[in-house]
């Protein structure tokens, strides 16, 4: 069963090199699809011999982008500063024979900051107990769901949790562990509280039908 690894990216030249290190030599195909970065990140991809696409700016579109580029039955959406657990390939590939449509894994955040180990911890609560996953829990979907959903809807915000409702509604999905390991970085840049407050409000708005778009622009606004 082949598995695509499709790696939106966005000025990541930081980080770029220890993730492609985390991921050489797995059996997979690897596509990174860079949103028009206006650092080195696209140069130290290409540098580094992994596939690098180029998209309109966005997670959703850069994703789409890549799942259109990929050749593999099983297309799993990685976030360049996550951590993904050893044997991930397999526990996918276990989960798709399974039955499973798609999924997701548990969330640890990579800090000894209770605070923040506490979010992590109910990230993944919150996930196992709906059903839906945020991008940073390294989601995967067969090709074939993907392709009948219609992709990621392009929209600027909460395209992961989009994408997990529907898929839920296609088929059997599931939450795998170990968990991926997350940077903390957005919470410790905004601030764990807040972050966490002004997404929750979000989220409940987006649920009760206030658009992605207005969504977005009140969380630009409020960073």
């Amino acid at each position: 069963m082949r598995v695509s690894i499709i790696i939106p990216v966005l000025n990541e030249a930081k980080i770029v090199p220890e993730l492609l290190d985390n991921l050489r030599g797995l059996a997979a195909e690897i596509i990174v699809v860079d949103g028009h970065s206006t650092d080195d990140t696209a140069a130290l991809v290409r540098a580094a011999g992994v596939r690098c696409l180029v998209a309109p700016r966005g997670r959703a579109s850069q994703m789409n982008a890549g799942a259109a580029a990929a050749s593999g039955e099983v297309l799993l959406f990685h976030h360049a500063d996550t951590v993904l657990p050893h044997g991930f390939l397999g526990s996918v590939g276990r989960a798709i024979e399974a039955g499973a449509v798609g999924g997701s894994f548990d969330l640890r955040l990579d800090t000894s900051r209770p605070l923040l180990r506490l979010v992590g911890f109910m990230i993944t609560l919150r996930s196992r107990l709906t059903g839906v996953s945020t991008g940073d829990q390294g989601m995967f979907v067969t090709r074939t769901a993907f392709d009948d959903l219609g992709g990621f809807t392009e929209q600027p915000l909460f395209e992961d949790v989009d994408m997990s409702r529907r898929l839920r509604a296609f088929g059997k999905t599931c939450r795998l562990r170990p968990a991926a390991l997350a940077s903390p970085r957005r919470w410790e840049r905004e601030g764990a509280v807040r972050t966490v407050l002004r997404m929750w409000v979000l989220r409940a708005l987006y649920y009760g039908g206030v658009s992605a778009e207005r969504l977005a622009r009140h969380y630009r606004a409020a960073r």
